[in-house]
């Protein structure tokens, strides 16, 4: 498949797609004779692992660490500890979830006070003066 149904499966921009290509962390699996990248459903599982790594603060390096044992491509870099990484990795992942549902509670209870005061009558600070 081209970028664009990639794209749309993935809900990712076409430019975020070319820029992990241009960081190494997903290669199209082949090019068209025209040039255009073409993709199979294994680059596209691998740009969900990607999408799913970003809202929780990995930095490209590690993408590039993690996806070499959970997705190894054609010349990964080689992990001298697979299982103590993927561990770290998992602690990072649940660290940064906790992180994510506090905050999301926070804004939950922010927003539910804003209904509130939508639906509330106004009242007013001022005195009636004697």
């Amino acid at each position: 498949m081209q970028i664009g149904e990639v794209a749309e499966r993935t809900g990712l921009s076409l430019r975020t797609i070319r820029y992990y290509e241009e960081v190494d962390l997903v290669v199209p699996s082949a090019r068209s004779q025209g040039g255009f990248r073409l993709y199979t459903e294994p680059d596209v599982d691998r740009l969900q692992l990607i999408k799913r790594m970003k809202p929780l603060g990995f930095q490209l390096d590690e993408m590039r660490e993690l996806l070499a044992i959970l997705d190894p491509a054609p010349g990964a870099p080689e992990i001298d500890d697979p299982e103590q990484r993927l561990a770290e990795f998992t602690a990072t992942a649940e660290n940064a979830c906790a992180e994510l549902r506090e905050k999301l509670t926070i804004a939950e209870e922010f927003a539910a006070m804003l209904r509130d005061h939508l639906v509330a009558p106004r009242r007013t600070s001022r005195t009636s003066g004697s």
